[in-house]
């Protein structure tokens, strides 16, 4: 069994996900979190929100709709180009995205090329359909909105299903704007439900139909985008990264990629932080981590600057998109402006302008499938999640040595005390051994053991779960040395290790 077949089974067997509706084998693309990837997902959103939104005073979060009207979706440009290139087999009918068809049968990047292009890939090497070795349709684009229909009359208003949060961000641009005392930069972030008509979702859990963005849309004055205050704190970091041009993967400063490079410093102190994100909170393997500069033919056309930032998947074979980092120059605000008749230019310092936005995009779920990658581990004797304490959907696990004896009882007390400040689960069944492999397997960093000793000396044992040392300590101090232990202590600093 390789190790996306691992890692997939362990996700559905312990309920961080499963597919929606899997009693009626419904259509592929939807996912429903389970009891522990609810904990994990959410746990990544608040470490994305305290993280983000404390960049800058000025960045707050707001909630918008799923649901927008049409017009939203012309002034913002889905409409026209929110496509993606299908093709059919005639003999099965089953429908291919042919970027990835091509991808997938030649290992060739076919982004950013034309319909015709595409067809041409296809003819010149003889692709059929995989499934059924039939010939394939001229390619043809399809627009992956999905429509609703608002009102029960005649004359119901088309809308879309959202296929992005960043249009709830512009539409609210001038209310927050002034809300806000009129300051740029203003960061308005969206964490919500995103919706897009994949033609054959794959990869499980990677390519979804419905799914999670994590956004955060940056306002400012363009004629400040090289004057930052931050600066001098990243100036001297190393963004790991391979650029449009070289084609390899290079280290390089951020005061370089300024001067040499030619990247505005805003642009490259949000690199910097997105990369530090990754690396210090989330714990990304260094190697594991990227940044890929896409060329002018495979980015969106406003998109001035465009990075995708990538993990590498065990699971998936190679380097994948988990979030990206966009200049979209004024695009939006001029596209609404243009549909709405809206004024959205503003007078900030004396001068009147358009504002320019800086897009950090997160696929949430994405991030939650990297993670369980990155950090699934099989050792002889179990298997675990190696993550970081923030990102354990369960902090803390406390068993009884045995289910007798007024241990069970006595473990109940600790788990009642500890719950006040931790996400801790309660298990007692089956002998000790069992009950540590099964929380291994779900990356609770702290095991809490009651035992005979317990009732005596009102002491219990701590065991650290990545290397399985122990020590044991006074429940009165408990509470104190497993806040200092998830703040990054050593467990061997915080008692005697148990021989």
């Amino acid at each position: 069994m390789d190790k996306s077949e691992l890692v997939m089974n362990l996700a559905m067997k312990r309920g961080f996900f499963f597919p929606t509706a899997e009693i009626y084998n419904a259509k592929a693309g939807f996912w429903t979190y389970g009891h522990l990837g609810t904990l994990m997902k959410r746990k990544f959103e608040n470490l994305w929100r305290a993280y983000f939104l404390s960049l800058n005073n000025n960045y707050f979060e707001i909630e918008g709709n799923s649901i927008l009207p049409e017009k939203v979706f012309r002034g913002s440009g889905h409409l026209k180009n929110f496509n993606d290139p299908m093709t059919e087999c005639k003999k099965c009918h089953f429908r291919f995205r042919a970027d990835q068809l091509i991808e997938d049968e030649l290992n060739q990047n076919s982004s950013g090329l034309s319909e015709k292009e595409i067809d041409d890939v296809i003819k010149s090497n003889k692709l059929k359909c995989p499934k059924c070795k039939g010939e394939l349709s001229q390619v043809r684009l399809f627009n992956m909105m999905f429509d609703v229909k608002i009102g029960a009359t005649n004359t119901e208003d088309i809308a879309y299903l959202s296929p992005e949060t960043a249009q709830n961000a512009f539409l609210s641009f001038k209310r927050e704007y002034f809300a806000l005392r009129e300051k740029l930069p203003m960061g308005l972030a969206v964490i919500g439900k995103a919706y897009r008509n994949e033609i054959s979702p794959r990869q499980g859990f990677f390519r979804l139909r419905e799914f999670t963005q994590a956004e955060l849309q940056i306002f400012f004055d363009p004629g400040k985008i090289n004057e930052f205050d931050d600066w001098d704190e990243i100036k001297e970091h190393k963004i790991r990264l391979i650029t449009a041009k070289h084609k390899k993967l290079e280290e390089i400063k951020s005061i370089d990629l300024n001067k040499k490079q030619k990247l505005p410093k805003f642009y490259v102190y949000h690199m910097a932080k997105i990369q530090e994100f990754y690396l210090d909170i989330l714990n990304v393997p260094r190697e594991r981590f990227r940044f890929r500069e896409l060329s002018e033919n495979e980015r969106a056309f406003y998109n001035k600057i465009h990075f995708d930032i990538e993990v590498y998947f065990d699971t998936l074979n190679g380097f994948k998109e988990i979030a990206g980092l966009h200049y979209r120059t004024d695009h939006d605000l001029k596209g609404h402006q243009e549909t709405s008749k809206e004024k959205m230019e503003i007078v900030n310092e004396n001068k009147r302008l358009m504002p320019h936005v800086l897009e950090l995009s997160f696929g949430v779920d994405r991030n939650i499938w990297m993670l369980l990658d990155v950090f699934f581990v099989q050792e002889k004797e179990r298997t675990l999640l190696r993550f970081n304490k923030r990102i354990a959907p369960i902090e803390i696990a406390v068993f009884p040595l045995v289910n007798k004896d007024r241990l069970p009882e006595k473990a109940n007390e600790v788990y009642r005390l500890l719950r006040k400040n931790f996400t801790v689960s309660y298990d007692a069944s089956g002998s000790i051994g069992r009950m540590y492999r099964r929380v291994d397997e779900i990356g609770v960093p702290a095991m809490i053991t009651i035992d005979y000793e317990t009732l005596e000396d009102n002491t219990v044992t701590i065991r650290n779960r990545d290397d399985m040392k122990q020590i044991r300590v006074n429940i009165n101090e408990l509470n104190d040395i497993l806040e200092r232990f998830f703040n990054g202590e050593k467990l061997q600093k915080l008692g005697n290790i148990i021989k």
